[in-house]
């Protein structure tokens, strides 16, 4: 079932490669709904206007909404060159194929590696699975841009930590309720200690199996 053609292989290899080149592949990729104003600051072609709007409309559960916003005033090489630095990362098991289609250096055809691995259980699928077409420093690009939801009942304080902006107290929050029974639990006791839209936002990272 598996593809081992080494043209695909070497394609892939050499098309990601280089737009990966373009957009910097030495710097990391900042979430919207966590920067600060002074990060945000340094993403190319955000001006005070859109960084403050941004702010303003976060969280952002989906790329595409993100994407929605920019749009409406970034040309597409714009937009590639800000997805660069700036990214709300999608979800490994569930992003559309146009939300892939956003992380710059992915076309169609890497787009359809992403989604032939589903379901992931974890990133060091991912790593290994995409690792067949790109080399480590592009494979560790690639994954500033997706997440592999956590089970709640689970998932250890280390696997927690890895969710954008949830420190240590919050990891002994999660863990204190186990175990979860559904998302409206989740909802209620974490809600507890955040807002609507922050628990909206955490949600985005944890499942329940």
């Amino acid at each position: 079932m598996r593809k081992s053609s080494s043209l695909v292989v070497s394609f892939l290899l050499a098309s990601v490669s280089a737009t990966s080149a373009q957009v910097g592949n030495n710097e990391n990729v900042i979430n919207p709904n966590i920067a600060g104003e002074q990060e945000l600051a340094s993403v190319p072609h955000l001006n005070a206007n859109l960084i403050s709007t941004i702010m303003d409309q976060r969280p952002f559960l989906d790329v595409m909404d993100l994407h929605e916003l920019l749009s409406r005033t970034l040309k597409a090489e714009q937009l590639e060159e800000t997805y660069g630095r700036l990214f709300v990362p999608i979800n490994l098991n569930a992003a559309s194929e146009a939300s892939i289609l956003l992380i710059p250096g992915v076309g169609n055809r890497m787009a359809h590696e992403f989604e032939e691995y589903r379901p992931y259980d974890a990133l060091p699928r991912f790593r290994r699975e995409i690792g067949k077409y790109v080399d480590d420093d592009e494979v560790a690009r690639l994954e500033q841009y997706v997440f592999v939801p956590l089970d709640l009942n689970t998932a250890s304080s280390e696997d927690f930590l890895t969710i954008p902006g949830v420190g240590n107290r919050m990891v002994h929050e999660f863990e204190e309720y186990r175990p979860y029974t559904n998302m409206a639990q989740f909802r209620r006791e974490i809600g507890k200690y955040v807002d609507e839209k922050e628990v909206a936002r955490l949600e985005r990272y944890v499942v329940i199996k």
